[in-house]
């Protein structure tokens, strides 16, 4: 758990003490993990007794609670996730061993030069002959973090570690944090650009809306490696993909449903765009100043693109009003902005999706009492829209088709891997989106992915093999003699 601590106690070796620990931890409302002894001594024992607690302060409960067991000693406390993030998550590692002169001079000087004047005959090869090939930049300026707001790059960067270890679990990819000092629209975009020849994509993360509208159009523009950002199209290709199982498990079809939405920012705005694309027909869409329509005035570009293409009944009351009647609920926005009441005036079999973090949109457990199926972006409840199902399986394919950009085809056939991984058997109100750790999704996903990039591929030549070991050396490279151990030069 995120907020699991460990207590090295040292207690008497006689007596009660040592049976009283799980008893106060459990009088407290906390849970005992692990109990370990670490030494014992003829009078004194250590003990390291690990708990999960609710959260700081419950966790400081815990320990008071352990300070008042006759005779024990607290000596030290240790958060278990900080020490999981001392000296980063991430590391870098070689491929290979640099064990003597022989093969330091094929990674290195000399024989990397023969790479470096291939790559420059041909700047193609890169993808195949360096780190390029298997490489995504996970970029942020810290505007926009998780639910922690605008809290520069330095305090992002604990996030973009987590986001690379999750790309090299899931999807086997080598992802590196870019957390940049700037939310200069101009800057961000050109320290990407001038930093884009080592990667085979671009993720996007935590910059905030309206921003990363521009920067993402930009690069897309400039760049010829595709360039996701993943609080929009990581988060639209899920709740797609989940939405199609609710409304397999309430009988319902895409095109006959009233989709109400809240929240217009990066992850509402991309959901919008999918959720057409996918053969929604009647979407409306609330933000902090109401539902969004063609009358209501200034609108940036990104909500007029929304007034343009949602509400073609030109609805214009609020979001409470909007949601009866409503097939479904979707919300990227705010905490608590509905009620089980609001949710019980929706259509019969209704679904919700309250997905703002910690804290929903409505309470789930009272959107159970009314509606068929019910998400939220938690783990502490059934249904979580989690973005780690799709991010990973996406860029996997995108990088085994050596795709250039990504179109809205690719996210539907990301999503639809999604929905696809949970059978007919086991799909049920509880479980219509599949765990993060099932063991086919992600690779149902690079599967789907890397078959659409092939299909939308703007040039007809087929990809270098890299599987093929004559293609690894240049053609128009000089012979060089081979000796009898079979070295060269």
């Amino acid at each position: 758990m995120s907020y699991s601590i460990t207590v090295r106690l040292v207690v008497p070796a006689g007596g009660s003490a040592v049976s009283q620990l799980t008893q106060r931890v459990e009088e407290v409302g906390g849970v005992v993990t692990a109990l370990d002894v670490t030494s014992s001594g003829v009078d004194q024992l250590r003990i390291d007794v690990t708990c999960a607690a609710r959260d700081t302060n419950h966790a400081d409960d815990i320990v008071e609670a352990l300070k008042r067991v006759e005779g024990v000693e607290v000596h030290k406390v240790s958060d278990r996730t900080f020490l999981m993030h001392l000296g980063g998550t991430i590391e870098m590692a070689s491929k290979h061993p640099i064990r003597n002169r022989d093969e330091l001079s094929m990674i290195y000087t000399p024989g990397v030069a023969r790479v470096c004047l291939a790559i420059a005959a041909n700047p193609e090869d890169a993808r195949r002959l360096t780190v390029k090939r298997n490489s995504v930049a996970v970029v942020t300026d810290g505007s926009a973090v998780l639910g922690l707001g605008n809290i520069g790059p330095s305090a992002a960067l604990p996030v973009m570690e987590g986001k690379a270890a999750l790309f090299k679990r899931f999807a086997g990819i080598d992802a590196w944090p870019l957390c940049l000092d700037t939310q200069d629209v101009d800057e961000i975009v050109r320290t990407v650009q001038v930093v884009a020849p080592v990667f085979a994509g671009i993720n996007l993360e935590d910059i905030s809306a309206p921003r990363c509208f521009e920067v993402e159009a930009r690069l897309r523009e400039l760049l010829d490696i595709p360039v996701f950002h993943d609080d929009q199209h990581g988060t639209a290709i899920v709740v797609l993909a989940a939405l199609t199982n609710a409304l397999r498990v309430v009988d319902k079809a895409m095109a006959d449903v009233r989709i109400v939405l809240s929240g217009a920012g990066a992850a509402g705005s991309a959901i919008v765009r999918l959720l057409l694309e996918a053969g929604a027909r009647d979407v409306v869409v609330a933000d902090i100043d109401g539902v969004i329509h063609g009358g209501r005035g200034e609108l940036n570009s990104s909500l007029q693109w929304i007034a343009d293409h949602t509400n073609a009944a030109g609805f214009n009351g609020s979001l409470k009003e909007a949601v009866r009647g409503a097939d479904v609920f979707i919300g990227v926005s705010a905490p608590n902005l509905l009620t089980g009441a609001d949710i019980e005036a929706m259509a019969d079999r209704a679904i919700v999706f309250a997905l703002a973090n910690p804290d929903p949109e409505v309470d789930p457990s009272e959107a159970r009492r009314y509606a068929a199926v019910v998400a939220t972006g938690r783990s502490d409840y059934p249904n979580q829209i989690n973005n780690v199902l799709a991010f990973p399986g996406v860029f996997r394919g995108l990088l085994d088709a050596s795709a250039h950009t990504i179109e809205d085809s690719l996210l539907v056939a990301a999503a639809a891997a999604i929905s696809a991984s949970v059978s007919d058997d086991e799909l049920n109100a509880n479980y219509m989106i599949p765990s993060v750790f099932h063991e086919d999704v992600h690779k149902a996903v690079a599967a789907a992915v890397k078959e659409a990039a092939v299909a939308t591929q703007s040039r007809t030549a087929a990809a270098p093999r890299l599987d093929d070991v004559d293609d690894l050396v240049p053609a128009d490279l000089p012979d060089v003699p081979v000796g009898a151990d079979g070295s060269r030069g």
